[in-house]
């Protein structure tokens, strides 16, 4: 048997029907209902003329849904596309559209939305609408659960490890983009990670029959993964830190349904299903559950974390001192990954005993830093390189081979993925992450990364968030210029920030600059939004 998500996910419904997958609220589905449910859908989407790499759009909130849905789809030996629901019309026209999408699952409330756009589809054979209680069904539209009662579940069928799994990018520089894998490649990254959790015995060569045998012992030693991916499956770290990852290993996925994360919630739902493993990004995640730690102890009634065993994040900066301020209340284990979607490149863990210093990693197997003018960096040289990966390199981005020769391409034989970070490599060989080159800021011809910045800046006690951005500048060419907000209760004035950070960067790197404003402002997954910071900072301050 061929390794694919589906046929993996099979083989765990068959040796653990029993066992919990996925839970939301008080809806808790076993591995054999899942399976089942899944592939009732696949049967309704088969029945629409769907299958081998059909693309199909996943426009949902976090929710057992939107699993079974991605599930269904694999089944089909199609292409789930994760879309973001907080695109307005042009936007999701754009992303349908360009993925090629066949069929849209989507949450009720955004009934109107899809309504709207319909006609703009010509593509879109099917629309399954998720009930939530806000909308009644489109007329065009299949019911979830009603589908799921009529339709019989689809036979299992054969399928191959060169089927396409993609996710799309947030387009933080110009629109998403696909980014394409086979399933192989990707299935081997994630269970290699896996194996680096210490959750089963690392594979070179994929043998579903073998991850079934793991999956057989975790659930016999009662060693099963509970996992919570605080930020949105809609994005590669939830999907595949905090729910693809603990599936392939017969774990359960815990979901939390509501938009806006609340860091009470997510303590909550870790007390009662002990969850074991919480997925985030960054200090936008970080810094709340911190806050709400702190507030639950000084009150007398702390939150039962014995269950927990990791903190997962990647994305953007997980500072230090937030991770001590964790550590604090539990000890644990808090694994800060960086990457993206188009390779992982290296990570950092903390512990009590083992302390990690922000934005500097131990570089993974196969990962290289390479100057603008091609030469291998050197420890300790001081110079900056942009970071490449090889191993899980994406197969390109879809319908766009300009971007994916620019992106994807060899260096000294070997096939690396650069996405465009840049780094310096410490004398220890550790890296310490600057930022994406698309953000950097050139000014009296010096380039200053805004992450760099931006740490020093949310180093100061009275800070409770900052981004970073370059202005247009008669004299610099362009001027730094943070735009910060305060922690509660507290205040700062612009010079003594200015003075502050002067004692952590070089003086060319200092913002000239700085906008307090009431909430720095984010997407949903934590990353930063440096367009409404660019266009704030214009409008403000020239």
């Amino acid at each position: 048997m061929e390794a694919q998500y589906a046929s993996v996910w099979e083989r765990n419904s068959d040796v653990i029907p029993d066992k919990i997958a996925l839970i939301c609220g008080n809806n808790e589905v076993t591995w054999k209902d899942y399976d089942d449910r899944a592939a009732r859908l696949a049967s309704l989407l088969s029945e629409a003329g769907l299958g081998d790499d059909s693309k199909v759009g996943l426009y949902l909130h976090n929710s057992n849904e939107y699993l079974e849905a991605q599930y269904s789809v694999f089944k089909i030996k199609g292409v789930p596309i994760n879309v973001n629901y907080r695109y307005k019309e042009e936007e999701l026209v754009y992303l349908l559209d360009n993925s090629d999408s066949e069929a849209v699952f989507y949450q009720g409330c955004y009934a109107e939305q899809i309504k709207s756009i319909k006609d703009k589809l010509p593509k879109v054979k099917l629309y399954i609408q998720v009930d939530d209680g806000t909308n009644e069904v489109l007329s065009f539209a299949k019911d979830y659960e009603s589908s799921i009662s009529t339709c019989n579940p689809m036979d299992r069928i054969e399928r191959s490890s060169s089927n396409i799994y993609m996710l799309y990018t947030g387009g933080t520089t110009g629109m998403p983009k696909g980014v394409m894998y086979e399933h192989e490649g990707h299935l081997t990254g994630m269970l290699n990670t896996a194996g680096a959790w210490g959750l089963i015995p690392v594979q070179e060569k994929i043998d579903i029959d073998s991850v079934a045998e793991e999956v057989k012992k975790l659930a016999d030693e009662d060693r099963l993964p509970v996992s919570i991916p605080a930020c949105p499956l809609m994005h590669g770290t939830g999907m595949w830190l905090g729910a693809i990852i603990p599936h392939l290993v017969g774990g359960t996925v815990v979901t939390l349904p509501q938009l806006g994360f609340d860091p009470d919630n997510l303590l909550k739902e870790v007390e009662r299903t002990h969850a074991n493993n919480v997925v985030i990004v960054g200090d936008a995640f970080a810094k709340p559950i911190m806050d709400a730690l702190d507030k639950a102890e000084t009150e007398g009634n702390p939150y039962n974390l014995d269950s927990i065993n990791t903190i997962i994040s990647s994305g953007v900066m997980w500072s230090s001192e937030v991770k001590q301020g964790l550590l604090k209340h539990h000890d644990m284990v808090l694994v800060d990954a960086m990457g993206s979607t188009e390779g992982g490149m290296g990570s950092s863990r903390a512990s009590r005993d083992n302390p990690a210093e922000t934005a500097k990693f131990v570089l993974n197997p196969g990962v290289i830093v390479i100057t603008d003018d091609g030469e291998i960096v050197e420890p300790g040289s001081d110079k900056m390189g942009k970071i490449g990966t090889s191993g899980l390199v994406p197969l390109g981005y879809f319908k766009d081979e300009k971007k994916s020769a620019e992106t994807f391409k060899e260096f000294q034989g070997i096939r690396y993925s650069f996405p465009g970070d840049y780094a310096k490599v410490e004398a220890d060989g550790t890296i310490t992450l600057l930022g994406r080159g698309s953000n950097c800021i050139n000014t009296a011809g010096e380039k200053v990364y805004p992450e760099e910045v931006e740490e020093a800046i949310k180093r100061h006690d009275d800070i409770y968030d900052c981004l970073v951005v370059g202005l247009q500048d008669d004299r610099f060419g362009q001027r730094v210029v943070a735009l910060a907000s305060f922690q509660e209760g507290k205040e700062i004035g612009e010079q003594d920030l200015i003075s502050y950070t002067r004692e952590h960067l070089a003086g060319y790197k200092l913002p000239k600059q700085v906008l307090f404003v009431e909430e720095v402002m984010r997407a949903p997954n934590g990353k930063a939004n440096y367009k409404w910071a660019k266009e704030t900072a214009e409008k403000e301050l020239t």
